[in-house]
Formats: C-alpha cells, structure tokens, sequence
C-alpha cells in the first residue's frame, strides 16, 4: 500500500513539473517562433505566463508569413498595434474546441471575434488546424491565418 502511495505522489509531482504554460507550450511545439518573438516585442509574455486561464488562438510561422514582410516588420516595431493584434488572439476562460458555440466572442483586446462550428472550428474565418492543446493555464487552439482587429 505505501508502494502505491509513494508511487501515485511521484506520478502527481511528475505532471506537476511537465505542465508547462501557454509562452512555455507555444515555444516547446517549435511552429511558433514569430508568435514568441511577436509576445517578447509586444510586452506580453508575463501575461501569457501569468494564471489565466486563457484560451489563445494561436497563429502558426505559416500564417505570418502570410503577411507581407514589410508590413510584418512594421507591425513588430509598433507596440500598440503589435499589443492590439495580439490580445484580439486572446479570450479568458479556457475553451475547449467541443465546448465553442458558433457566434461572438469578446477577446482581451476587447473586441469581439467570430466563431464558426460548421465544417471544424473557425475564428474569424482562420481555420484551428489543432484544437485543445493544453497548457497549464488554459488551452492553445493553433490557427491558419493572423487575425487583425479592425
């Protein structure tokens, strides 16, 4: 019985040490490093890393390469925007792709994005391309295209 015991405490410390948050997840899948770089220049990987919970529609290296260089490195250089851009990626609470109901959403930009359910999850018309990846303080739902607030 203590064998079992101890064994189930080690299983529980062992997760416990592998959960790591949304900043922490986005960089581990390695598919986000204009995303991370984007978080450093805007100010806002403490809040990422902070206790949420956040449920954060993530755009891939892919889909900001989707933006013209030029206007990218624009958007990197203007920390209100950049900051703006970011934060419309965002919604509190955790969410997970089998509890979205297609309508509006409020993001922490404060403007309200459009979730669609018809055909796989959409936010905004950006296809979530994977769904539900956990993090310790909320869930990262990875996306097809950048969304811009208007």
């Amino acid at each position: 019985m203590k064998k079992l015991i101890i064994a189930a405490a080690l299983a529980a410390s062992a997760l416990a040490v592998q959960a790591k948050d949304i900043v922490e997840t986005a960089v581990a899948a390695g598919s986000f490093k204009t995303l991370a770089t984007a978080l450093g220049a805007a100010g806002l990987v403490d809040t990422l890393k902070g206790k949420g919970p956040f449920t954060v529609f993530a755009p891939t290296d892919e889909a900001f390469a989707k933006i013209p260089k030029a206007d990218l490195d624009a958007l990197l250089k203007d920390k209100a925007k950049l900051t703006a851009v970011l934060t419309y990626h965002v919604v509190p609470g955790t969410v997970m792709a089998k509890d979205v109901k297609a309508g509006m959403v409020k993001t922490v930009q404060g403007s309200d994005v459009t979730l669609a359910t018809t055909g796989g999850v959409t936010v905004n018309g950006a296809k979530v391309v994977k769904a539900d990846v956990k993090a310790s303080n909320g869930v990262i739902h990875v996306i097809d295209t950048v969304l811009m607030p208007k």
